[in-house]
Parts: structure tokens; sequence; C-alpha cells
């Protein structure tokens, strides 16, 4: 399965504050099939559209 990654957010972000979230959300809204999900190796959220090659194509 392959997924484009379209933005990263540090996991330490300030309480009460979920960045990737709000932005998988706006990417949504657009009609974007997006999902937060955790990089453990580099501490990270990332917003991912799935089924997407790295280069753009599905």
């Amino acid at each position: 399965m392959s997924a484009k990654v379209l933005e990263r957010f540090p996991a330490g972000a300030p309480r009460g504050s979920w960045p990737a979230e709000e932005y998988a959300a706006a990417r949504r809204a657009e009609g974007k099939p997006a999902t937060v999900v955790m990089d453990l190796n580099s501490d990270a959220f990332l917003v991912v559209v799935e089924g997407q090659e790295e280069d753009g194509r599905a």
C-alpha cells in the first residue's frame, strides 16, 4: 500500500492543540481523504492520503 505524506507535525504540540487533526480536517473538507498517523521513529504526526503514489498519481 502506498500513501502520500501531505504534512508533518511534531508530536510535542501545546496542550489542547491538535494541528495535525485540524490540517487533516481542512483537507477532508476539500474532498481529500486525509488521515493522521503517528511516525514513532521521528516522533511526529503525519497527515497522509492513502492509495496515492509519492508523485501524486493514483
